[in-house]
C-alpha cells in the first residue's frame, strides 16, 4: 500500500472525511459538513512523511511513510501487552505510535496489503469515535 491508496480507501470507506495535507502530513477529520471549527477537530488518522514533529521512525529514509491511527483503549491493550520494546523504525509492522502511544495511537511504517487488510478494522473504530463525538446528545448513529 502506499500514501494515495492508503488516503483513497479512507475517503472512498468513511462519510463526511475532511482531508488536510499540511506540515508533512496528511490529516483525517471526521467533519461531514466541513463546518466545525478548527480547533474543535481532532484527526482520527494520520499519514506522516517526515521527521517533524519525532524522530522515532525515521521517516527521512526515502519512500517510508507512517500511518497513525488513534484506537481505544481496550482496541490498544489487545493489542500490546505490557511495556514490550517496540523497533519504530521496522516497516510492516502494527506497533505503538512512538510518542501518542500512551493515547492508544497505533502506527505502522508502509503497510503491505496484508497488514492494511488488518489495519482497517482499527481505521473503522477510530472513524466511528470521531462520528459519536458530533452527534447530538442523546443521538444514534
Amino acid at each position: 500500500m502506499d500514501e494515495t491508496a492508503i488516503t483513497k480507501y479512507i475517503t472512498d470507506t468513511f462519510a463526511g472525511v475532511d482531508v488536510v495535507v499540511a506540515s508533512g502530513g496528511t490529516f483525517f477529520f471526521h467533519d461531514p459538513g466541513k463546518g466545525l471549527p478548527k480547533d474543535h477537530r481532532f484527526p482520527f488518522a494520520t499519514l506522516v512523511t517526515s521527521d517533524e514533529d519525532d524522530r522515532f521512525s525515521d521517516l527521512n529514509r526515502p519512500g517510508v511513510f507512517r500511518l497513525n491511527v488513534g484506537v481505544s483503549k481496550r482496541t490498544f491493550q489487545s493489542l500490546f501487552g505490557p511495556s514490550e520494546g517496540h523497533d519504530f523504525t521496522a516497516l510492516d509492522r502494527i506497533m505503538p505510535h512512538p510518542v501518542y502511544g500512551k493515547m492508544y495511537w497505533v502506527c505502522v511504517l508502509n503497510p503491505s496489503d496484508a497488514t492494511f487488510e488488518a489495519v482497517k478494522s482499527l481505521l473503522a473504530e477510530a472513524y466511528q469515535a470521531a462520528a459519536r463525538k458530533h452527534l447530538p446528545q442523546g443521538g444514534s448513529q
